[in-house]
């Protein structure tokens, strides 16, 4: 097994490992992955003053392939307040994925006073994890990431909390940063709380929208998550972000839904 879930191939261009593998397609993608790659990159354009990133948004025009990808960012607002960012993944000049993420300078602001919102079903140590069945192919929700259920169940219908750990790092010799952390786990929202039976349903996420609130400690990512279909093929999915202290932010997603 890989020990990376890319490998960097020059300042832009990455090779993804079968640990980004995702649920639908063999030869394509799981969303974190290249969600987590983008966030990487956005966080290393420059900015005048320091920047953090407060919304994240994520449009996957068509699936991410196992194959070489290259990654550009560019600038579409600057300012000392605000900026706005716009990164592409493109795989063999075929734009795959964009996102655009709005970015706010970082400053010492008192927060209100008050109790941080902790999370509703105890802490990653109470979770059940979620252990890969035998014949399962090497992917990222078995083997990159680290799942841990406090409320719900992977394979039952309705609302679940889990808490999220990547296994491995996100790019061969780096470090994940938090908000990488935060992007990895945030795409999983409609896979540990479906409307309808992963048996008798398709349920893939075209998008994802990630708010910021403040970035997460530590390791672990949990999602309180839930999600709704109506009756016209789409749903949404819905989670409150936390870490181990508190809440961190939230995570939609939408959802094209079709009976197997």
């Amino acid at each position: 097994m890989a020990e990376a879930i890319y490998l960097p191939d020059g300042s832009d261009r990455f090779q993804p490992t079968e640990l980004a593998r995702g649920p639908w397609d063999p030869g394509a993608q799981h969303g974190g992955a290249p969600a987590a790659l983008i966030a990487r990159a956005v966080e290393r354009v420059e900015s005048v003053v320091p920047m953090d990133v407060v919304r994240l948004t994520y449009e996957f025009l068509r699936p991410v392939p196992l194959a070489p990808l290259d990654l550009r960012t560019r600038v579409l607002r600057d300012g000392k307040r605000v900026q706005l960012v716009e990164a592409t993944l493109h795989a063999e000049e075929q734009e795959v994925a964009r996102a655009t993420a709005l970015r706010i300078r970082s400053d010492a602001v008192a927060a209100p006073d008050g109790a941080p919102e902790p999370p509703p079903h105890g802490g990653p140590a109470d979770g059940t994890p979620l252990e890969p069945p035998t014949a399962r192919e090497t992917s990222f929700a078995w083997h990159g990431m680290e799942i841990r259920f406090t409320a719900g169940a992977f394979w039952d219908v309705g609302p679940a909390f889990a808490w999220f750990r990547l296994r491995h790092p996100l790019v061969a010799g780096e470090q994940p940063s938090p908000l990488q952390r935060l992007a990895a786990a945030g795409d999983f929202g409609n896979g540990i709380a479906t409307a309808v039976s992963w048996a008798t349903h398709v349920f893939i996420n075209p998008d994802l929208t990630l708010y910021v609130e403040r970035l997460p400690r530590g390791e672990w990512v949990g999602l309180d998550a839930a999600t709704r279909v109506g009756g016209a093929g789409i749903g949404v999915s819905d989670s409150t972000l936390y870490d181990e202290q508190g809440r961190v932010g939230r995570s939609q997603q939408g959802l094209f839904v079709a009976e197997r």
